[in-house]
């Protein structure tokens, strides 16, 4: 128990007649990310919400830190970072000024022009916020979740609505984090930001843990079929390489337009939660 950043057994959570969260089992290490993936509905909010102290469970045990969030008092909450899907808005302040804001609310703040630079906002720390893109906005959201030099950070859909580059770029921010050793817990709707960033995955479904594991192992995608295809034909097999090497010798040479392809992470995910 003393590895586990976070350990849950047995949570339940009900709206009226609806159990948003029922049977949630969870073990997180200290030190990992692990992305917490499923549908809109499924549980993961309510989830992370009672794992951060913001909602009351109706049953189960939950720890996270060494303590029960619902009983956790202030010396707790400085050592959790938390980023919303959107903090707040400060059209009016500077990115330096938000962020020397936030760092007084903790005794054991960094330096802000530290963070600062460490999620890529140096040359913006002058700037007020209202003008910033929406990727900076993000990356300025990390900066206060990660202000009070926190030992866990729960990051909620971090990049939706980044285009391409933008969340690519946030990627980094993140690892970056990761290997100076925060735990972070990640929800997103993103499989390539799961498969990405995540030592390991759950996928949540109607208030129930489907399974966990590591983004190439999930729902044994590591041991499906490959399916190769060719300009004249496609095969599934258990073998790809021996249909390649079969093919090569067929054509004596280059196989035209071949493809290799295994399930992705997305293709598995879609099924386990009845999807395709």
């Amino acid at each position: 128990m003393t590895d586990l950043a976070i350990s849950v057994e047995g949570l339940h959570k009900s709206y009226g007649s609806n159990e948003a969260v029922d049977g949630v089992d969870l073990a997180v290490n200290h030190g990992e990310v692990f992305a917490l993936l499923g549908p809109n509905g499924a549980g993961k909010t309510t989830t992370v919400e009672i794992l951060e102290g913001f909602r009351k469970r109706d049953s189960g045990s939950v720890t996270v830190l060494g303590e029960d969030p619902a009983h956790a008092g202030a010396a707790w909450r400085q050592r959790i970072g938390i980023v919303l899907q959107g903090t707040g808005e400060f059209d009016e302040l500077t990115v330096g000024e938000v962020a020397r804001h936030f760092a007084r609310f903790y005794r054991n703040a960094a330096d802000p022009a530290e963070v600062i630079e460490r999620v890529g906002l140096t040359e913006k720390v002058k700037s007020r916020t209202h003008t910033l893109s929406g990727g900076q906005k993000r990356r300025l959201d990390v900066a206060l979740g990660i202000v009070n030099q926190p030992e866990l950070l729960f990051l909620d859909e971090p990049t939706t609505g980044f285009d391409p580059a933008a969340r690519r770029e946030f990627w980094k921010v993140i690892d970056d984090l990761a290997h100076k050793g925060t735990t972070i817990l990640l929800t997103t709707h993103y499989l390539e930001e799961a498969e990405v960033l995540a030592d390991r995955v759950g996928v949540i479904n109607r208030g129930k843990v489907i399974e966990v594991s590591t983004p190439s192992e999930l729902g044994g995608r590591h041991e499906a079929r490959a399916t190769v295809s060719w300009r004249d034909g496609r095969e599934e097999t258990d073998e790809p390489t021996a249909v390649v090497q079969r093919l090569a010798a067929q054509y004596d040479g280059e196989i035209p337009e071949l493809i290799v392809k295994r399930p992705t992470l997305e293709d598995i995910y879609l099924q386990m939660i009845g999807e395709r």
